[in-house]
């Protein structure tokens, strides 16, 4: 379990320092460049170390329901709305966000048992521990407003107009 734990926590920092650099090429490149950049350069590695790990066994992936394959396309989903975001609301609000949406739809899932999923009883417990992390979000967000950015409303400019398709 602790390495379980460890590898999350790891998953986490990275993905608020890719969040970081892919705003920062959203700024000057656009969405869909920062988009294409991301996962084919997260493509070609993981290729070349699958290959190099599992051999020609990476074609066999076995028994796996064929719609798990439409993963990379949620993947695009991921970057697009994370680089929106990350650029309206800035690095530390919208991972907030993300993770409080994520853990929210995680425990809709495991009590579904949907995509294959084993079911999960719904706690109390755990509608109580999104409640509060959520409203440690709202917390966090209005305690760090400066006077001047909470008249305004925001402190992220509008989205360059180049981006066509907004989350």
């Amino acid at each position: 379990m602790a390495i379980g734990i460890l590898m999350a926590a790891l998953a986490g920092g990275l993905v608020g320092l890719q969040n970081i650099f892919n705003n920062r090429v959203h700024v000057k490149a656009g969405l869909w460049v920062t988009t294409t950049l991301v996962l084919g350069m997260g493509f070609l590695p993981s290729f070349v170390i699958g290959l190099a790990s599992e051999g020609t066994g990476m074609f066999r992936p076995g028994h796996v329901e064929p719609w798990y394959f439409f993963s990379g396309l949620i993947g695009v989903g991921v970057v697009t709305c994370m680089v929106r975001g990350t650029h309206l609301l800035g690095p530390t609000y919208a991972a907030a966000v993300a993770m409080v949406s994520q853990l929210g739809f995680a425990v809709v899932w495991d009590t579904l048992g949907w995509f294959g999923l084993e079911k999960v009883p719904f706690t109390g417990t755990q509608l109580l521990g999104v409640l509060v992390i959520a409203a440690g979000i709202v917390v966090f967000k209005l305690g760090g407003r400066k006077p001047q950015e909470a008249r305004s409303g925001s402190r992220r400019k509008a989205a360059p107009a180049y981006d066509s398709i907004e989350c």
